[in-house]
């Protein structure tokens, strides 16, 4: 099958990641092989790539919106049948269970969490294997170019919304509006919240209107009123105090990078007090993937997609790099 595989870490302009043919993977106990028809390009691939994360396994395949059929069950994998469609996430398997953020449903940070295109081969390729639950269902009505985004930047999105704890009719600030603001947008205006954006490129603006911003503007304009909660999808430390800024008393800004540059210092009177809270966002678990698929299927979410083939890896994280991108990147194995 073919693959893009990444051996050593280096700038996307480097083009990193080589197209190669790798043996066709079989699938494990509780394990399904999935035949890859697209996969979302996240941020995360980005750092991934470029070495901002730490890499447990190298060589490998990166890749974790994926969504294609089933086409070999392993031993004892029995919920899903040959050809039904699925879709894989981050979290690839948590083999725990019993740890006391396992018992209090958790699971996204549990130690021994594992993640797909991290620790194991992922979806920038024609097949993968997934444990099978941790595979979910993709709702009617999605293509699957307009499924795969869903499967992280929507997942992450609607996490970091439930963490910055906003309420229907308040007012919600989304600072980056890429592949996950863009999906995170329609479910917090299914919600009945007011959302203002902040964001530098003028073809995300145009689509942050598009799909119902109120106010657009950049990260050190100053919005007309201010934010009952904020989520950050720039990994962009300076951001940190501009947001807080700009935030209400007693609300919350959520941080849903995977990484993020360094924090300045911030100032307790002017920026911290009065109750305001910060919280990043760990993954997430299968739940809220579950969750997510619902509501996206309720709204029903309108993905914003540009396509790239799979050879062309390296050229779409590099247009996703530079925010050349409006809404979503995704490879498609055609």
């Amino acid at each position: 099958m073919r693959a893009m595989i990444l051996r050593r870490p280096s700038p996307v302009e480097e083009r990193p990641l080589e197209l190669t043919e790798l043996p066709l993977p079989n699938p494990g106990p509780g394990q399904v092989r999935i035949d890859i028809d697209a996969c979302g390009i996240c941020h995360t691939d980005l750092h991934t790539v470029e070495g901002d994360l730490h890499l447990p396994e190298l060589p490998i395949v990166p890749g974790h919106q994926v969504v294609g059929t089933v086409s070999a069950r392993g031993k004892g994998a029995e919920r899903y049948q040959i050809g039904d469609r699925v879709g894989v996430a981050w979290l690839h398997h948590v083999s725990c269970a019993q740890c006391e953020y396992c018992e209090r449903g958790r699971e996204n940070l549990c130690s021994s969490s594992r993640f797909t295109g991290l620790h194991v081969n992922g979806g920038y390729a024609e097949a993968m294997v997934a444990y099978e639950d941790f595979a979910y269902p993709i709702p009617r009505g999605f293509s699957d170019l307009e499924a795969a985004p869903l499967l992280c930047a929507g997942i992450i999105g609607y996490r970091a919304l439930k963490l910055s704890e906003v309420q229907p009719g308040q007012r919600l600030g989304l600072y980056g509006f890429g592949s996950s603001a863009h999906v995170t947008i329609q479910v917090a205006l299914h919600w009945g919240c007011e959302v203002y954006v902040y964001t530098r490129s003028q073809g995300h603006r145009r689509l942050a209107q598009e799909l119902g911003a109120v106010w657009v503007g950049g990260a050190r304009d100053t919005p007309p009123v201010r934010m009952h909660s904020s989520i950050i999808f720039a990994p962009a430390g300076w951001i940190v105090p501009e947001a807080l800024r700009d935030l209400d008393r007693g609300g919350t800004l959520a941080l849903a990078g995977v990484t993020m540059t360094p924090v300045p210092e911030l100032d307790y009177d002017e920026l911290l007090y009065w109750e305001r809270g910060i919280r990043s966002v760990a993954n997430f678990t299968r739940q809220d993937a579950q969750e997510l698929l619902q509501v996206a299927a309720e709204v029903p979410v309108q993905t914003t997609v540009e396509s790239f083939q799979l050879d062309q890896a390296n050229q779409a994280l590099l247009a996703l790099k530079r925010s050349e991108i409006d809404g979503s990147g995704v490879l498609t194995m055609d």
